[in-house]
Protein backbone atom coordinates (compact mmCIF):
# COMPACT_ATOMS: atom_id res chain seq x y z
CA UNK A 1 0.00 0.00 0.00
CA UNK A 2 1.21 3.47 -0.82
CA UNK A 3 2.03 5.85 2.01
CA UNK A 4 0.06 8.65 0.38
CA UNK A 5 -1.02 11.72 2.30
CA UNK A 6 -3.49 11.24 5.13
CA UNK A 7 -7.22 11.42 4.38
CA UNK A 8 -7.57 14.65 6.36
CA UNK A 9 -4.78 16.34 4.42
CA UNK A 10 -6.00 15.11 1.08
CA UNK A 11 -9.58 16.14 1.82
CA UNK A 12 -8.46 19.58 2.89
CA UNK A 13 -6.67 20.08 -0.39
CA UNK A 14 -9.88 19.60 -2.35
CA UNK A 15 -12.48 22.29 -2.92
CA UNK A 16 -15.40 21.92 -0.54
CA UNK A 17 -18.21 20.02 -2.33
CA UNK A 18 -21.32 22.13 -2.95
CA UNK A 19 -23.89 19.91 -1.24
CA UNK A 20 -27.00 18.28 -2.71
CA UNK A 21 -28.41 19.97 -5.86
CA UNK A 22 -31.98 19.21 -4.72
CA UNK A 23 -33.58 19.12 -1.28
CA UNK A 24 -31.60 16.97 1.16
CA UNK A 25 -34.51 14.63 1.97
CA UNK A 26 -35.36 14.07 -1.68
CA UNK A 27 -31.68 13.65 -2.53
CA UNK A 28 -31.18 10.90 0.05
CA UNK A 29 -34.48 9.24 -0.89
CA UNK A 30 -33.55 9.19 -4.58
CA UNK A 31 -30.07 7.82 -3.88
CA UNK A 32 -31.55 5.12 -1.63
CA UNK A 33 -34.19 4.21 -4.22
CA UNK A 34 -31.58 3.83 -6.96
CA UNK A 35 -29.39 1.68 -4.73
CA UNK A 36 -32.43 -0.40 -3.75
CA UNK A 37 -33.05 -1.65 -7.27
CA UNK A 38 -30.12 -4.05 -6.99
CA UNK A 39 -31.39 -5.37 -3.65
CA UNK A 40 -34.86 -5.80 -5.11
CA UNK A 41 -33.35 -7.77 -7.98
CA UNK A 42 -31.83 -10.20 -5.45
CA UNK A 43 -34.10 -10.43 -2.43
CA UNK A 44 -37.45 -10.62 -4.23
CA UNK A 45 -36.21 -13.74 -6.03
CA UNK A 46 -35.74 -15.80 -2.87
CA UNK A 47 -39.35 -16.96 -2.32
CA UNK A 48 -39.62 -17.81 -6.03
CA UNK A 49 -36.44 -19.89 -6.37
CA UNK A 50 -38.22 -23.26 -5.95
CA UNK A 51 -40.88 -22.25 -8.51
CA UNK A 52 -38.21 -21.06 -10.96
CA UNK A 53 -36.27 -24.28 -10.54
CA UNK A 54 -39.37 -26.42 -11.12
CA UNK A 55 -40.52 -24.39 -14.13
CA UNK A 56 -37.11 -24.43 -15.82
CA UNK A 57 -36.29 -28.05 -14.87
CA UNK A 58 -33.37 -27.32 -12.50
CA UNK A 59 -32.53 -30.59 -10.78
CA UNK A 60 -30.12 -29.67 -7.95
CA UNK A 61 -31.35 -27.41 -5.16
CA UNK A 62 -27.96 -25.74 -4.80
CA UNK A 63 -28.05 -24.94 -8.53
CA UNK A 64 -30.91 -22.52 -7.91
CA UNK A 65 -28.39 -20.32 -6.10
CA UNK A 66 -26.94 -19.42 -9.51
CA UNK A 67 -30.01 -17.24 -10.17
CA UNK A 68 -28.64 -15.00 -7.42
CA UNK A 69 -24.97 -15.49 -8.27
CA UNK A 70 -25.42 -14.66 -11.98
CA UNK A 71 -26.97 -11.31 -11.09
CA UNK A 72 -24.29 -10.49 -8.53
CA UNK A 73 -21.43 -11.37 -10.88
CA UNK A 74 -22.84 -9.14 -13.61
CA UNK A 75 -23.32 -6.44 -10.97
CA UNK A 76 -19.71 -6.71 -9.83
CA UNK A 77 -17.87 -7.08 -13.13
CA UNK A 78 -19.67 -4.27 -14.96
CA UNK A 79 -18.71 -1.69 -12.34
CA UNK A 80 -15.25 -1.48 -13.85
CA UNK A 81 -16.92 -0.10 -17.01
CA UNK A 82 -19.47 2.26 -15.48
CA UNK A 83 -16.87 4.23 -13.50
CA UNK A 84 -14.82 5.64 -16.40
CA UNK A 85 -18.05 6.30 -18.32
CA UNK A 86 -19.45 8.26 -15.36
CA UNK A 87 -16.24 10.34 -15.15
CA UNK A 88 -16.40 11.10 -18.88
CA UNK A 89 -20.09 11.45 -19.73
CA UNK A 90 -21.46 12.36 -16.32
CA UNK A 91 -23.40 10.58 -13.59
CA UNK A 92 -26.79 11.48 -15.05
CA UNK A 93 -26.33 10.05 -18.56
CA UNK A 94 -24.82 6.78 -17.29
CA UNK A 95 -27.60 6.25 -14.76
CA UNK A 96 -30.39 6.97 -17.25
CA UNK A 97 -29.03 4.53 -19.83
CA UNK A 98 -28.46 1.92 -17.14
CA UNK A 99 -32.00 2.20 -15.77
CA UNK A 100 -33.46 1.76 -19.25
CA UNK A 101 -31.22 -1.26 -19.83
CA UNK A 102 -32.22 -2.78 -16.50
CA UNK A 103 -35.89 -2.56 -17.40
CA UNK A 104 -35.19 -4.38 -20.69
CA UNK A 105 -33.12 -7.07 -18.92
CA UNK A 106 -36.00 -7.80 -16.52
CA UNK A 107 -38.37 -8.15 -19.43
CA UNK A 108 -35.96 -10.67 -20.96
CA UNK A 109 -35.94 -12.57 -17.64
CA UNK A 110 -39.73 -12.60 -17.66
CA UNK A 111 -39.91 -14.23 -21.09
CA UNK A 112 -36.96 -16.64 -20.69
CA UNK A 113 -37.83 -20.17 -21.75
CA UNK A 114 -34.77 -21.93 -20.32
CA UNK A 115 -32.52 -21.78 -17.28
CA UNK A 116 -29.52 -20.77 -19.41
CA UNK A 117 -31.40 -17.86 -20.98
CA UNK A 118 -32.61 -16.76 -17.56
CA UNK A 119 -29.05 -16.76 -16.21
CA UNK A 120 -27.80 -14.75 -19.21
CA UNK A 121 -30.55 -12.18 -18.71
CA UNK A 122 -29.74 -12.04 -15.01
CA UNK A 123 -26.07 -11.32 -15.77
CA UNK A 124 -27.19 -8.55 -18.15
CA UNK A 125 -29.53 -7.11 -15.53
CA UNK A 126 -26.80 -7.10 -12.90
CA UNK A 127 -24.42 -5.44 -15.36
CA UNK A 128 -26.91 -2.67 -16.10
CA UNK A 129 -27.89 -1.90 -12.53
CA UNK A 130 -24.24 -1.86 -11.46
CA UNK A 131 -24.31 1.79 -12.47
CA UNK A 132 -26.44 2.51 -9.41
CA UNK A 133 -23.55 1.37 -7.22
CA UNK A 134 -20.86 3.30 -9.07
CA UNK A 135 -22.54 6.46 -10.30
CA UNK A 136 -24.56 7.07 -7.14
CA UNK A 137 -21.48 6.81 -4.90
CA UNK A 138 -19.65 9.16 -7.29
CA UNK A 139 -22.68 11.46 -7.28
CA UNK A 140 -22.70 11.60 -3.49
CA UNK A 141 -18.94 12.21 -3.51
CA UNK A 142 -19.51 15.12 -5.92
CA UNK A 143 -21.68 16.71 -3.25
CA UNK A 144 -20.05 15.62 0.04
CA UNK A 145 -16.87 14.08 1.46
CA UNK A 146 -15.57 12.72 4.75
CA UNK A 147 -17.97 12.51 7.68
CA UNK A 148 -20.82 14.33 5.88
CA UNK A 149 -20.56 11.75 3.08
CA UNK A 150 -20.63 8.94 5.66
CA UNK A 151 -23.76 10.55 7.14
CA UNK A 152 -25.51 10.71 3.76
CA UNK A 153 -24.54 7.13 2.94
CA UNK A 154 -25.75 5.93 6.33
CA UNK A 155 -29.16 7.57 5.91
CA UNK A 156 -29.39 6.23 2.35
CA UNK A 157 -28.48 2.74 3.58
CA UNK A 158 -31.12 3.06 6.31
CA UNK A 159 -33.82 3.77 3.72
CA UNK A 160 -32.26 1.18 1.42
CA UNK A 161 -32.70 -1.45 4.16
CA UNK A 162 -36.48 -1.16 3.83
CA UNK A 163 -36.20 -3.05 0.55
CA UNK A 164 -34.78 -6.29 2.00
CA UNK A 165 -37.58 -6.10 4.60
CA UNK A 166 -40.26 -5.83 1.92
CA UNK A 167 -38.67 -7.66 -1.03
CA UNK A 168 -39.38 -11.28 0.02
CA UNK A 169 -42.94 -10.28 0.92
CA UNK A 170 -43.15 -8.48 -2.42
CA UNK A 171 -42.05 -11.68 -4.18
CA UNK A 172 -44.49 -13.81 -2.21
CA UNK A 173 -47.32 -11.35 -2.92
CA UNK A 174 -46.67 -11.40 -6.65
CA UNK A 175 -46.72 -15.21 -6.55
CA UNK A 176 -50.26 -15.05 -5.13
CA UNK A 177 -51.49 -13.37 -8.30
CA UNK A 178 -49.04 -14.53 -10.98
CA UNK A 179 -46.19 -16.94 -11.53
CA UNK A 180 -42.53 -16.09 -10.95
CA UNK A 181 -42.34 -14.20 -14.24
CA UNK A 182 -44.61 -11.54 -12.78
CA UNK A 183 -41.83 -10.53 -10.38
CA UNK A 184 -39.63 -9.49 -13.28
CA UNK A 185 -42.44 -7.60 -15.03
CA UNK A 186 -43.12 -5.67 -11.82
CA UNK A 187 -39.44 -4.79 -11.32
CA UNK A 188 -39.32 -3.47 -14.89
CA UNK A 189 -42.25 -1.14 -14.14
CA UNK A 190 -40.67 0.06 -10.87
CA UNK A 191 -37.42 0.75 -12.72
CA UNK A 192 -39.15 2.99 -15.24
CA UNK A 193 -40.86 4.93 -12.44
CA UNK A 194 -37.43 5.64 -10.93
CA UNK A 195 -36.11 6.52 -14.40
CA UNK A 196 -38.79 9.21 -14.65
CA UNK A 197 -38.08 10.56 -11.14
CA UNK A 198 -34.34 10.78 -11.75
CA UNK A 199 -34.77 12.28 -15.23
CA UNK A 200 -37.07 15.05 -14.05
CA UNK A 201 -35.37 15.98 -10.76
CA UNK A 202 -31.64 15.23 -10.64
CA UNK A 203 -29.25 17.53 -12.55
CA UNK A 204 -25.71 16.60 -13.48
CA UNK A 205 -23.32 16.84 -10.50
CA UNK A 206 -20.01 16.31 -12.32
CA UNK A 207 -18.32 19.70 -12.68
CA UNK A 208 -17.16 20.52 -16.24
CA UNK A 209 -13.59 20.99 -15.01
CA UNK A 210 -13.68 17.50 -13.42
CA UNK A 211 -14.56 15.63 -16.62
CA UNK A 212 -11.96 12.94 -17.30
CA UNK A 213 -10.98 11.75 -20.80
CA UNK A 214 -12.05 8.27 -21.82
CA UNK A 215 -8.61 6.96 -22.70
CA UNK A 216 -6.77 3.77 -21.71
CA UNK A 217 -3.90 5.70 -20.14
CA UNK A 218 -6.24 7.81 -18.00
CA UNK A 219 -8.25 4.77 -16.92
CA UNK A 220 -5.13 2.80 -15.99
CA UNK A 221 -3.81 5.83 -14.10
CA UNK A 222 -7.10 6.01 -12.20
CA UNK A 223 -6.94 2.32 -11.36
CA UNK A 224 -3.36 2.71 -10.17
CA UNK A 225 -4.26 5.72 -8.04
CA UNK A 226 -7.24 3.88 -6.50
CA UNK A 227 -5.29 0.73 -5.72
CA UNK A 228 -2.17 2.62 -4.67
CA UNK A 229 -3.89 4.64 -1.99
CA UNK A 230 -3.60 3.02 1.45
CA UNK A 231 -7.11 3.86 2.63
CA UNK A 232 -8.80 3.08 -0.68
CA UNK A 233 -7.15 -0.34 -1.00
CA UNK A 234 -7.28 -1.31 2.65
CA UNK A 235 -10.92 -0.51 3.25
CA UNK A 236 -11.93 -1.96 -0.12
CA UNK A 237 -10.33 -5.28 0.83
CA UNK A 238 -12.02 -5.18 4.24
CA UNK A 239 -15.35 -4.53 2.53
CA UNK A 240 -14.67 -7.38 0.11
CA UNK A 241 -14.32 -9.88 2.93
CA UNK A 242 -17.55 -8.74 4.55
CA UNK A 243 -19.39 -8.70 1.22
CA UNK A 244 -18.38 -12.34 0.75
CA UNK A 245 -20.18 -13.17 3.99
CA UNK A 246 -23.24 -11.14 2.90
CA UNK A 247 -23.52 -12.99 -0.41
CA UNK A 248 -23.02 -16.28 1.38
CA UNK A 249 -26.01 -15.30 3.51
CA UNK A 250 -28.10 -14.45 0.44
CA UNK A 251 -27.17 -17.73 -1.23
CA UNK A 252 -27.91 -19.80 1.87
CA UNK A 253 -30.87 -18.20 3.62
CA UNK A 254 -33.65 -19.69 1.50
CA UNK A 255 -32.37 -23.24 2.09
CA UNK A 256 -31.71 -22.55 5.78
CA UNK A 257 -35.28 -21.40 6.34
CA UNK A 258 -36.81 -24.09 4.11
CA UNK A 259 -34.59 -27.12 4.79
CA UNK A 260 -32.82 -26.53 8.12
CA UNK A 261 -35.63 -24.99 10.17
CA UNK A 262 -38.58 -26.08 7.97
CA UNK A 263 -40.18 -22.65 8.27
CA UNK A 264 -40.49 -21.37 4.67
CA UNK A 265 -43.29 -18.98 5.65
CA UNK A 266 -40.88 -17.17 8.01
CA UNK A 267 -38.38 -16.20 5.30
CA UNK A 268 -39.83 -12.70 5.07
CA UNK A 269 -39.75 -12.41 8.87
CA UNK A 270 -36.07 -13.37 8.88
CA UNK A 271 -35.31 -10.69 6.32
CA UNK A 272 -37.32 -8.15 8.28
CA UNK A 273 -35.37 -8.89 11.46
CA UNK A 274 -31.94 -8.62 9.87
CA UNK A 275 -32.79 -5.62 7.70
CA UNK A 276 -34.37 -3.67 10.54
CA UNK A 277 -31.24 -4.13 12.65
CA UNK A 278 -29.15 -2.88 9.73
CA UNK A 279 -31.48 0.10 9.32
CA UNK A 280 -31.22 0.94 13.03
CA UNK A 281 -27.45 0.59 12.82
CA UNK A 282 -27.24 3.02 9.91
CA UNK A 283 -29.57 5.50 11.61
CA UNK A 284 -27.34 5.33 14.69
CA UNK A 285 -24.29 5.82 12.52
CA UNK A 286 -25.80 8.85 10.80
CA UNK A 287 -26.44 10.43 14.19
CA UNK A 288 -23.07 9.63 15.75
CA UNK A 289 -20.53 9.64 12.92
CA UNK A 290 -20.03 13.42 12.93
CA UNK A 291 -19.22 13.24 16.64
CA UNK A 292 -17.36 9.94 17.04
CA UNK A 293 -15.84 9.50 13.58
CA UNK A 294 -15.93 6.72 11.02
CA UNK A 295 -13.00 4.75 12.42
CA UNK A 296 -14.13 4.36 16.01
CA UNK A 297 -17.61 3.26 14.94
CA UNK A 298 -16.63 0.88 12.15
CA UNK A 299 -13.72 -0.75 13.98
CA UNK A 300 -15.87 -1.34 17.07
CA UNK A 301 -18.71 -2.78 14.95
CA UNK A 302 -16.30 -5.14 13.20
CA UNK A 303 -14.99 -6.40 16.54
CA UNK A 304 -18.51 -7.13 17.77
CA UNK A 305 -19.31 -8.89 14.47
CA UNK A 306 -16.38 -11.25 15.01
CA UNK A 307 -17.49 -12.02 18.57
CA UNK A 308 -21.09 -12.69 17.53
CA UNK A 309 -19.98 -14.94 14.66
CA UNK A 310 -17.75 -16.95 16.99
CA UNK A 311 -20.67 -17.53 19.37
CA UNK A 312 -22.91 -18.45 16.45
CA UNK A 313 -20.40 -20.95 15.06
CA UNK A 314 -20.00 -22.57 18.49
CA UNK A 315 -23.77 -23.01 18.74
CA UNK A 316 -23.98 -24.42 15.22
CA UNK A 317 -21.19 -26.92 15.80
CA UNK A 318 -22.76 -28.04 19.08
CA UNK A 319 -26.12 -28.61 17.38
CA UNK A 320 -27.83 -26.06 19.65
CA UNK A 321 -28.56 -23.38 17.07
CA UNK A 322 -32.34 -22.95 17.10
CA UNK A 323 -34.47 -20.74 14.89
CA UNK A 324 -34.64 -18.11 17.63
CA UNK A 325 -30.89 -18.07 18.25
CA UNK A 326 -30.20 -18.00 14.52
CA UNK A 327 -32.49 -15.03 13.92
CA UNK A 328 -31.15 -13.06 16.90
CA UNK A 329 -27.47 -13.70 16.26
CA UNK A 330 -27.74 -13.18 12.51
CA UNK A 331 -29.75 -9.98 12.93
CA UNK A 332 -27.21 -8.40 15.29
CA UNK A 333 -24.36 -9.61 13.08
CA UNK A 334 -25.95 -7.89 10.08
CA UNK A 335 -26.40 -4.75 12.15
CA UNK A 336 -22.66 -4.70 12.78
CA UNK A 337 -22.12 -5.39 9.08
CA UNK A 338 -24.13 -2.27 8.23
CA UNK A 339 -22.18 -0.09 10.66
CA UNK A 340 -18.85 -1.30 9.32
CA UNK A 341 -19.47 -1.27 5.57
CA UNK A 342 -21.22 2.12 5.31
CA UNK A 343 -18.20 3.75 6.98
CA UNK A 344 -15.68 1.65 5.05
CA UNK A 345 -17.19 2.96 1.79
CA UNK A 346 -16.81 6.57 2.88
CA UNK A 347 -13.24 6.06 4.11
CA UNK A 348 -12.24 4.28 0.90
CA UNK A 349 -13.41 7.35 -1.08
CA UNK A 350 -11.74 10.01 1.08
CA UNK A 351 -8.84 10.69 -1.29
CA UNK A 352 -10.72 9.91 -4.51
CA UNK A 353 -12.58 13.16 -5.21
CA UNK A 354 -10.98 13.85 -8.60
CA UNK A 355 -11.64 10.35 -9.92
CA UNK A 356 -14.74 9.46 -7.93
CA UNK A 357 -16.40 7.48 -10.75
CA UNK A 358 -13.33 5.42 -11.63
CA UNK A 359 -12.44 4.88 -7.98
CA UNK A 360 -15.98 3.81 -7.10
CA UNK A 361 -15.97 1.38 -10.02
CA UNK A 362 -12.66 -0.22 -9.02
CA UNK A 363 -13.72 -0.48 -5.40
CA UNK A 364 -17.13 -1.85 -6.34
CA UNK A 365 -15.71 -4.31 -8.87
CA UNK A 366 -13.31 -5.65 -6.26
CA UNK A 367 -15.71 -5.89 -3.34
CA UNK A 368 -18.74 -7.19 -5.25
CA UNK A 369 -17.07 -9.57 -7.72
CA UNK A 370 -14.65 -11.12 -5.26
CA UNK A 371 -17.33 -11.02 -2.58
CA UNK A 372 -19.73 -12.86 -4.88
CA UNK A 373 -17.16 -15.58 -5.53
CA UNK A 374 -16.56 -15.97 -1.80
CA UNK A 375 -20.33 -16.07 -1.34
CA UNK A 376 -20.56 -18.95 -3.82
CA UNK A 377 -18.09 -20.91 -1.72
CA UNK A 378 -20.12 -20.29 1.43
CA UNK A 379 -23.42 -21.04 -0.29
CA UNK A 380 -22.25 -24.23 -1.95
CA UNK A 381 -20.90 -25.41 1.41
CA UNK A 382 -24.46 -25.57 2.76
CA UNK A 383 -24.82 -28.95 4.44
CA UNK A 384 -28.21 -28.66 6.08
CA UNK A 385 -26.88 -26.70 9.08
CA UNK A 386 -26.05 -23.07 9.83
CA UNK A 387 -22.37 -23.82 10.48
CA UNK A 388 -21.00 -22.89 7.02
CA UNK A 389 -22.71 -19.50 7.15
CA UNK A 390 -21.52 -18.74 10.70
CA UNK A 391 -17.99 -19.84 9.77
CA UNK A 392 -18.13 -17.62 6.70
CA UNK A 393 -18.97 -14.55 8.77
CA UNK A 394 -16.28 -15.34 11.33
CA UNK A 395 -13.55 -15.79 8.73
CA UNK A 396 -14.70 -12.71 6.84
CA UNK A 397 -14.58 -10.63 10.01
CA UNK A 398 -11.08 -11.83 10.87
CA UNK A 399 -9.78 -11.09 7.38
CA UNK A 400 -11.43 -7.66 7.45
CA UNK A 401 -9.92 -6.65 10.77
CA UNK A 402 -6.46 -7.72 9.58
CA UNK A 403 -6.90 -5.52 6.50
CA UNK A 404 -8.03 -2.61 8.69
CA UNK A 405 -5.12 -3.09 11.12
CA UNK A 406 -2.59 -3.04 8.27
CA UNK A 407 -4.26 0.01 6.72
CA UNK A 408 -4.26 1.92 9.99
CA UNK A 409 -0.79 0.64 11.00
CA UNK A 410 -2.28 -0.93 14.11
CA UNK A 411 -3.98 2.24 15.36
CA UNK A 412 -7.56 0.99 15.63
CA UNK A 413 -10.60 2.62 17.26
CA UNK A 414 -9.36 6.16 16.74
CA UNK A 415 -12.06 8.90 16.99
CA UNK A 416 -11.17 10.40 13.61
Amino acid sequence: MSTSSSPATAAASLAEPPGAPIGFVEFVALIAALMSLAALGIDSMLPALPAMGASLHVVGENQRQFIITAFVLGFGIAQIVHGPLADRFGRRAVLLWALAGYAVANILCAISASFVLLLCARVAGGAMIAATRVATVALVRDCYHGRPMARVMSIAFMVFMIVPVLAPTFGQTVLLFANWRGIFWTIAVITMVLFTWFYTRMPETLRPDAVQPLSPSRIVTGWRQTLGDRWSLGYTLASTALMGALYGYLNSIQQIMFDTFHRPHLLAVMFAATSMLMAVANLTNARLVLKLGTRLISHSALTVLIALSAVHLALAWSGRDTLISFVLLQAFTMGCFGLATSNFSAMAMENMGRIAGTASSVQGFTSVTMGALLGVVIGQAFDGTTAPLAAGFLLAGLVAIVCVAVTEKGRLYRPL
